[in-house]
């Protein structure tokens, strides 16, 4: 059922909220709440819980951060191309970040995230630029069903070139393991705060197309007759998907299917216009990953289980029923 926009705000506020203090709380050492709260105020580095809240409070940081910028990343992308299947994952940009880091690791040693920044953004922008010239081939031109078909092949393709490069190099191997998979553990606040930058300009650009998007999710010839430079709106957008995909990647890994999935429940919450969407999946795709990283901690003890794993088992069932509700993506 759905439900107005300011409901659904509250409710993803709340959620956020809900979400934020779970993941500083439970891990393999769990906190109580009364703990958390004497950490946030007053810091002591010589009590174990202290440091504990500490380590989360960052990757809880960094968990609101690349779930928003996935999560609007897809909005934007689904809107853009007309493809309910649309994700960064699915159309080859999370793909070319990743080969563009792996590589740079191999042949330059890169380690700093400001370096797998920099390689990230260049790789998600090849990577979507091969996705559309591919896809453009043909009479009918990037169809959403090419684009996907594109997509997957070019990640299929590079993600052999990654393991073709992590498995015949130790070091490669040791340093990425996790990171490939999708991590937001091990990071500082001077990363998450560099990346971050990056992040608030592809979501304030994207918030300030949405209403842009809605003409274009009409088609071409719609979006012209209500006057929108759609050519010029793409390359917009696009430098903008661009920029949260390769932050999200070089902070966290490759973390799949959050763009996909936010993206439909929030349009099950408030509809198909995206001034809704868009603001619903800043809150709703740090709420998701949260809530994966925090069940990733507990589910095996005393190991982790990757959040990337974890956002793959919500996210592979949702992609298979939208696959088969043909009316819905327009097989």
């Amino acid at each position: 059922m759905r439900r107005s926009t300011p409901v659904a705000l509250a409710g993803g506020l709340l959620a956020l909220a809900l979400a934020c203090a779970l993941s500083l709380m439970i891990g393999a050492r769990t906190v109580a709440p009364g703990t958390v709260l004497e950490a946030l105020r007053h810091h002591d580095a010589a009590l174990a819980d202290h440091v504990v809240i500490h380590s989360r409070l960052l990757r809880t940081a960094a968990g609101v951060a690349v779930g928003a910028a996935l999560a609007v990343a897809g909005a934007a992308m689904q809107g853009m191309t007309r493809n309910p299947l649309a994700d960064p994952g699915i159309l080859g940009i999370n793909a070319g970040a990743t080969t563009a880091v792996v590589i740079g690791v191999y042949l330059a040693d890169v380690s700093r995230v400001v370096e797998f920044m920099a390689l990230a953004l260049l790789g998600a922008a090849l990577g979507t630029l091969a996705v559309y010239s591919i896809a453009s081939r043909g009479r009918d031109g990037a169809t959403p069903v090419k684009l996907a078909l594109a997509g997957a092949a070019l990640t299929a393709g590079l993600g052999s070139v990654v393991n073709g490069l992590v498995m015949v190099d130790d070091s490669s191997l040791d340093r990425l393991r996790f990171w490939q998979v999708g991590t937001l553990g091990a990071r500082s606040l001077p990363d998450i705060a560099a990346v971050g930058a990056l992040m608030v300009l592809g979501a304030l650009a994207i918030l300030v197309c949405t209403g842009v998007l809605n003409a274009l999710a009409l088609g071409d010839d719609a979006a012209v007759g209500l006057g929108v430079p759609v050519a010029r709106t793409r390359v917009l957008l696009g430098i903008a998907i661009i920029l949260l995909c390769g932050a999200a990647v070089a902070l966290a890994g490759p973390i799949g299917f959050l763009g996909l999935v936010v993206p439909h429940a929030a349009r099950l919450l408030v509809g198909g216009d995206y001034r809704r969407i868009v603001p619903l999946c800043l809150l709703g795709g740090p709420v998701l990953l949260l809530l994966a990283d925090t069940l990733g901690r507990v589910i095996a003890p005393p190991a982790e289980v990757q959040v990337g794993v974890m956002t793959a088992l919500v996210g592979v069932p949702v992609f298979i029923v939208l696959l088969r509700t043909r009316r819905q993506v327009g097989l």
